[in-house]
């Protein structure tokens, strides 16, 4: 898979946050892709949102090769 089919094939897919998510800060979530889960670093995005560990959220945009941009997938 080419990097730009790569890009699209993250935005949509669910995760879950295993760090804080939110202004000023990098966190981290894990998403299920290529057979397996890996680990991103995340960002909000709508930049004031915060995003709490366990929050399962939904990928906006990837930002090769290991940033994601991320919003709660359900509101609470």
């Amino acid at each position: 898979m080419d990097e730009a089919s790569m890009d699209s094939a993250m935005v949509g897919l669910l995760g879950r946050v295993t760090g804080t998510v939110g202004p000023g800060l990098v966190g981290e979530v894990i998403v299920r892709i290529r057979g397996g889960a890996e680990h991103f670093l995340a960002y909000p995005a709508s930049p004031k949102e915060r995003i709490e560990v366990g929050t399962v959220v939904m990928v906006m945009e990837h930002l090769p090769p290991r940033t994601v941009y991320v919003t709660a997938a359900y509101d609470s």
